[in-house]
């Protein structure tokens, strides 16, 4: 799994120049920790999340997070199963949302580093994110990682939206260049 995400991280081409620094950041990480997928790599590791919204890009799917109390997207850290990161995103939106049939964009969409307590200890998620759309009839059942689970209109997000949810959105719904945001199954 380290060397797909290298490779895919390798192969993205980022938006602006924060985005840039971000994925050397993560390679450079990637690189330097032969565990760098595992949440037993203490001192950070990378996670995956798909900010799932419906076939419109008209609303999105948000998780009342129980440890942050916050609404984010959905996602998490990635399992030995999960063949890709991509695959470890689509796994999460799916247990998260309850909802079977996602479709997942083929390469991510925005790189997230922040500091979070893991296992006890701070530590730091190097974050990669997917849009994840689903049929705008798709049915949410909330799962036991939420506190609440709720559809919001992109024009209408909750006031404390975290700032990082705001640009993943922005970044879901700002045109691009034509296949840059292909969604699979």
């Amino acid at each position: 799994m380290r060397a797909d995400a290298t490779a895919r991280l390798e192969a993205w081409l980022p938006p602006d120049e924060g985005q840039a620094r971000l994925r050397l950041e993560y390679l450079a990480f990637l690189a330097e920790h032969d565990d760098a997928m595992w949440r037993e790599c203490r001192v950070g590791h990378l996670t995956a999340s798909a900010l799932v919204m419906d076939e419109h890009r008209e609303r999105v799917l948000l998780t009342l997070h129980p440890k942050v109390g916050r609404w984010l997207q959905l996602g998490g850290h990635c399992e030995p199963d999960d063949p890709s990161l991509r695959e470890a995103a689509r796994r999460e939106a799916i247990e998260e949302s309850g909802i079977a049939h996602v479709l997942i964009s083929a390469a991510p969409i925005r790189l997230d580093r922040h500091p979070v307590p893991c296992a006890g200890a701070m530590s730091e998620h190097l974050d990669v994110q997917y849009l994840a759309t689903v049929g705008a009839d798709a049915r949410e059942v909330m799962s036991d990682e939420s506190d609440d689970l709720r559809w919001f209109p992109v024009s209408g997000l909750p006031a404390d939206v975290d700032e990082s949810v705001r640009a993943l959105i922005d970044a879901a719904i700002t045109p691009r260049e034509p296949g840059s945001l292909i969604l699979v199954g």
